[in-house]
């Protein structure tokens, strides 16, 4: 399946952020596609192209992430504020009703927005949400901050960093639209001719400490039908392991599960994944 231009408009947010909301087309009910950390909405331009055969897809980059701006303080980075962002690009949209997709974080700000307005969500196909048992976050957050801090930022140019990711895991195991998509939409030319991740490495790092997670306890209330999706191909991912918990704390929800998959499963095999979406949403 082809992939899919975006027409991309700038909406507030909170924290001072501004939120950049891609717009794919398509016809048919509305669908949201919200990115994992340190991604961006464009990087999912292959699944986008798969699901506006019957939907209207957008997409949004949350705050520091992709074309969006970090918030103006460090108290800006919570999950409570990736929320906050997923309900300005919902406005943005116009929609009081949607069909959304969330990857790892995303599957989390998925489940807040509708937590924080009930029947928002018509349907949620989670790819492995960050979603924690009851009581204290766990120290793995910190562990992702730190692995962060690490990044490469800085490249030649767009062409070595495509290159470098398609040798080295586990960026090299992206499907090649979707590997390419991340690196156009996903650094930034700079004066000198080198080009430079737009979503920092101290702001992932930041996004991963964030307060405002979301657990087990947060999400009984969500009464959408929902699928919570895995790859079992790193079965040992937090998310994978989580993902029962998840299933039995929604009323409405089922897990699936890819043999073939790993994390970043919807990056990795867009169209099996577009394919179960749309079975989700009435279209199989």
């Amino acid at each position: 399946m082809p992939g899919a231009d975006a027409r991309t408009t700038n909406v507030a947010s909170t924290d001072g952020v501004t939120v950049a909301v891609h717009d794919f087309g398509g016809s048919g009910e509305p669908l949201l596609l919200c990115h994992a950390t340190g991604f961006h909405g464009r990087a999912y331009t292959s699944l986008a192209g798969a699901l506006r055969r019957h939907h209207h897809v957008f997409a949004l980059d949350v705050r520091a992430h992709g074309a969006s701006t970090p918030p103006t303080t460090d108290a800006g980075f919570t999950w409570s504020g990736v929320g906050d962002d997923v309900l300005a690009a919902v406005d943005a949209i116009g929609a009081t009703s949607l069909h959304a997709f969330g990857h790892s974080m995303g599957g989390a700000a998925v489940l807040l927005a509708e937590v924080r307005r009930p029947g928002l969500v018509r349907s949620a196909y989670l790819f492995e949400p960050i979603v924690r048992p009851p009581g204290p976050p766990s120290s793995s957050g910190n562990v992702m901050a730190d692995t962060a801090r690490r990044r490469r930022e800085v490249f030649a140019g767009k062409p070595e960093a495509l290159w470098h990711f398609a040798r080295n895991t586990p960026l090299g195991d992206l499907e090649a639209r979707s590997l390419a998509a991340y690196v156009e939409h996903g650094f930034d030319d700079q004066p000198d001719g080198t080009a430079r991740l737009a979503c920092r490495a101290e702001h992932e790092a930041r996004t991963f400490e964030g307060g405002g997670s979301v657990s087990t306890d947060d999400i009984a209330a969500v009464a959408c039908s929902t699928v919570v999706a895995v790859g079992l191909a790193e079965s040992e991912y937090p998310a994978v392991v989580m993902a029962p918990a998840v299933v039995a704390a929604l009323p409405h929800a089922r897990l699936v599960t890819y043999a073939h998959l790993g994390h970043l499963g919807p990056l990795q095999d867009p169209d099996t994944v577009a394919d179960d979406i749309l079975a989700l949403t009435g279209h199989p």
